[in-house]
């Protein structure tokens, strides 16, 4: 018999990025807001999380983003594989909104 893997995953699902001082403190994996959605949700499969710590220069953190919401960016018609996070932690630009 194989043993099952479990997934954890925090009670608080957080629905889109979020931006402010309450998130400095936020736990899971720590990624650079330069970072493509594509390479995040691709390191959000790899890692079996469903929300990813933003961080600035400093490594200073700066929100979190959530699985949920950047497949809804990506699935957005305006959407291509050079888009960083940064580019849409203060809303999608003109022409990428989310889908649905």
């Amino acid at each position: 018999m194989t043993p099952a893997q479990t997934q954890h995953h925090t009670g608080d699902h957080f629905p889109m990025a979020r931006v402010g001082e309450g998130h400095r403190h936020a736990s899971g994996p720590r990624i650079p807001d330069d970072m493509t959605v594509e390479v995040a949700l691709s390191l959000m499969a790899g890692a079996r999380v469903d929300h990813l710590v933003l961080c600035d220069g400093d490594d200073q953190s700066t929100g979190l983003v959530t699985l949920a919401w950047l497949a809804g960016l990506r699935d957005s018609p305006a959407y291509t594989d050079r888009v960083r996070l940064r580019d849409v932690l203060a809303g999608p630009p003109e022409g990428l909104a989310l889908a649905g």
